[in-house]
């Protein structure tokens, strides 16, 4: 029986039979094939009858194809072809495979293409010569079995943990396996099923804990909230570690150097009271003081000591009952035996008072009238009255005195003492002691080199940059309040890195993504007291060599556990031989104010709350507006207010800058504000720095005093009432510099009821409101003074400089 096949085109088909070609005659082409039952005979049916020279065996190619519809080189050997009509009669060498097969009608066996009049499309017809009908077996498909399979066991996908679990298949086993009931703990299936249910329990939390880091308002794990956070251009920080300075007394003179992890350099630990009685600690005191878990501290800065610096007496020029008043930047110090200009040159000080102004007792001192400032200028000279050579120093405006401190002397056992001193021999520490030489495990191959440090928790050091625009520990040139501020986003780990073999250094960065694949450089990642480094991957900073070996150097100690009372700091310890020895001069080691600056790391609940914000602070600026909003971010800036002004060939933005307190704006002031916007600034814009346009007032108050109160005694109090200076209850006077600012009228009200608050005061008349030597802007009928909105009041009532503001109090009635 013949087998009929049909090609799949069957549109291509019927265009063939009943439209002519390009030539102008109808195409031919194959329209089906059928295989005899012998199959060694194919007929193929034409389109059209044959009408050009006779087709041979050469014309005609049956290749073997796989399932994929590939073809083969096998080939069906044609034996003899017969036309008849529209008829091809071919006999082939039947195979034996049941492989479909392509018959293809060519012009030669070498030339593949078909004959002249054939449509190419038409031109081949795949066929097979065995069908299914030819199978053995029956073709009909067989009923369904009336016994179906039992159900399976409804699974619960609740079941999240070991009990779940363990209950879970249990129950699946009583219905496959019925004849098992045995739930002896003892028995082997029971510690099967109990052993998988303890797997499925951990694989079930790791599910669970890959998902919940996989975003930052679900994560628990610290690293991931912080990568989490990093992509938000928001930086979590790791805490910070504190500071304080460290006075020596000596007994010689000595120089101590810095603790630096990058060079190496051996260490000197400062270490706070402990049981131990002597200053210097030896091997086996410091070790127990490791034992306890004391704070300890290593110095920034080298300090080269004294003798001469340990206490330095203030020169009051022969006068008697003497006091440095608060906001003071100048003294005089009296010359010592043995002290020279260039022990106090860029020194750091600390004026303390150590006795009773009224007593002379240590006891009486107060513990709060001690500051330290840096020195700006020392200049060497001698009183002409008396002959004693002095030295006259000046320190930062930033520094400025926050106290009145009392530098006078008193009687104590029949000798004159001083109740405050000045004291040098000062230096800077900061909470860490340094870990040497660690060995970290070996790089694993196949596997991420992340090593965990043995100890902890790293010390994360505040940076900040100098003049020259280096990263630094804190700036020698910069004022002593200075060394105490950073920025969190600038705290860096304080760990080196360095290749045993090659000695080459790793340095730690807050990301990798500013790396490229030749930078040694690795990531510090906390989680708890536990800190992990991070390396690169070959794109994203360095991927270190599987042979390589690291020795790390680090600090620990960090966060509030730093921020130690006054006084705490008691001891010194060298590992060092050369440094033990020569550190024995120091007879006294103690910080006179609290260490301050050590934070802990920034919680996690904090992070999920700010960071998804952080990328929308703007960290440009375009408008006025957005010049005196960024402005306003620098700190000791109150207010600022931007003008934008055409200067012949671009723009400049001159801002306008009310410092907190009402300071001058210094040089220094103005080179650190414009450092700071630069980064910020649109392209094409100059920047300048203006001081505010102060408007001096001319006020006079005509005061009626109750019969009660003594009129000197309440004029007293309207002074101070309506000073612009800090009172002794930490409010702000009337006119102090912050109450005001740009464009803020004066009204006359609220000058009113400030001098009705003050005892005494029965009523207030106003009799001159008025800018300075202005009549014409008297404000008494509008009852206000309007600014400008670069404008700000000012009145200082210093009666040395009336221009600065003046307020006159006519006093009547009392007593």
């Amino acid at each position: 029986m013949a087998i009929q096949y049909r090609c799949q085109d069957e549109r291509r088909l019927q265009t063939v039979l009943t439209q002519v070609g390009i030539s102008g005659q109808f195409l031919n082409g194959i329209d089906y094939l059928e295989v005899s039952e012998n199959r060694q005979t194919l007929t193929v049916h034409l389109l059209q009858s044959l009408s050009g020279p006779a087709l041979s065996p050469d014309n005609l190619k049956i290749n073997r194809r796989d399932l994929s519809r590939r073809e083969i080189d096998q080939f069906v050997e044609v034996i003899s072809v017969s036309a008849a009509g529209s008829r091809l009669t071919v006999r082939v060498e039947p195979p034996r495979d049941l492989s479909p097969y392509t018959l293809f009608i060519v012009q030669s066996p070498t030339e593949l293409m078909p004959p002249v009049g054939f449509d190419p499309q038409l031109s081949r017809i795949d066929f097979s010569f065995f069908t299914a009908e030819l199978s053995e077996f029956d073709c009909r498909s067989p009923a369904p079995s009336p016994d179906q399979a039992p159900p399976l066991p409804p699974i619960d996908y609740l079941a999240k943990d070991f009990a779940s679990f363990r209950q879970l298949m249990l129950d699946r086993m009583a219905v496959t396996m019925p004849e098992w009931v045995e739930r002896s703990p003892a028995d082997i299936g029971n510690m099967l099923v109990e052993l998988f249910a303890y797997v499925a329990d951990h694989l079930s939390y790791y599910q669970d804990a890959v998902a919940t880091e996989a975003y930052l308002g679900t994560a628990r794990q610290r690293i991931s909230v912080r990568r989490h956070a990093r992509l938000l251009d928001y930086f979590m920080h790791d805490g910070c570690n504190a500071r304080a300075w460290i006075w020596f007394r000596v007994d010689a003179p000595v120089r101590l150097q810095s603790s630096r992890v990058d060079a190496g350099q051996p260490s000197i630990c400062l270490v706070t009271q402990t049981s131990a009685n002597q200053t210097v600690l030896d091997e086996r005191a410091f070790a127990a003081a490791l034992n306890q878990k004391a704070p300890m501290f290593e110095i920034l800065q080298e300090a080269l000591l004294h003798p001469a610096c340990n206490e330095m007496r203030f020169y009051t020029w022969g006068d008697g009952q003497c006091e440095l008043v608060k906001g003071a930047t100048r003294a005089t110090l009296e010359k010592s035996a043995g002290l020279r200009r260039d022990y106090l040159v860029d020194a750091a000080l600390v004026f303390e008072e150590i006795r009773g102004a009224q007593s002379g007792l240590a006891a009486d001192a107060n513990p709060d009238h001690r500051h330290v400032v840096r020195l700006t200028r020392v200049r060497e000279t001698r009183d002409p009255l008396f002959g004693t050579e002095v030295f006259e120093i000046e320190w930062h405006l930033e520094d400025a005195l926050p106290f009145t401190l009392y530098v006078g002397t008193v009687r104590v056992d029949d000798r004159s003492e001083p109740v405050s001193v000045a004291r040098g021999n000062l230096a800077l520490a900061d909470h860490g002691r340094t870990v040497t030489d660690e060995v970290l495990p070996p790089i694993v191959n196949g596997r991420p080199y992340r090593p965990q440090l043995q100890s902890g928790p790293l010390t994360q050091q505040g940076r900040v940059r100098d003049r020259q625009n280096q990263w630094l520990a804190f700036d020698p040139q910069a004022s002593a309040s200075a060394a105490m501020l950073w920025k969190m986003r600038d705290v860096q780990p304080v760990i080196s890195l360095r290749e045993t073999v090659s000695d080459l250094r790793w340095t730690p960065q807050i990301d990798l993504l500013n790396s490229d694949r030749f930078a040694r450089e690795f990531v510090v990642e906390a989680e708890g007291t536990r800190t992990y480094l991070r390396f690169g991957d070959g794109q994203l900073g360095k991927l270190p060599p599987a042979d390589t070996e690291f020795q790390a150097t680090y600090r620990v100690g960090n966060g509030l556990l730093g921020n130690v009372g006054a006084g705490a700091i008691a001891h010194i310890y060298a590992k060092d031989a050369t440094l033990q020895s020569a550190i024995e001069v120091i007879t006294e080691i103690r910080n006179p104010l609290p260490a301050t600056g050590g934070r802990d790391p920034e919680p996690i609940e904090q992070v999920q709350l700010y960071a998804p914000y952080a990328f929308r602070e703007q960290q440009r600026a375009v408008t006025e507006a957005d010049y005196a909003e960024v402005a306003q971010r620098f700190p000791g800036v109150q207010r600022a207010v931007a003008t934008r002004r055409w200067t012949g060939s671009w723009y400049t933005i001159f801002i306008t800058v009310d410092r907190v307190g009402g300071r001058a704006l210094d040089s220094q002031f103005k080179q650190d504000l414009m450092s700071f916007l630069k980064g910020l600034r649109l392209a094409g814009h100059d920047l300048a720095i203006d001081a505010p346009r102060f408007v001096p007032l001319d006020i006079a108050l005509t005061v009626k005093v109750h019969p009660d109160y003594f009129r000197g005694a309440v004029k007293s109090a309207l002074l101070t009432a309506f000073s612009n200076k800090v009172l002794d209850n930490n409010q702000l006077g009337f006119f102090h510099p912050d109450n005001f600012t740009f464009g803020q009228s004066l009204y006359m009200s609220p000058l009113i009821a400030r001098a009705m608050t003050v005892p005494g005061v029965e009523s207030v008349q106003v009799d001159r409101f008025q800018r300075w030597r202005q009549p014409a802007s008297s404000g008494l009928e509008a009852g206000e003074l309007p600014m400008s909105r670069l404008e700000i009041v000012q009145v200082d009532n210093d009666p040395t400089l009336p221009e600065n503001g003046r307020l006159q109090l006519t006093m009547e009635g009392g007593l």
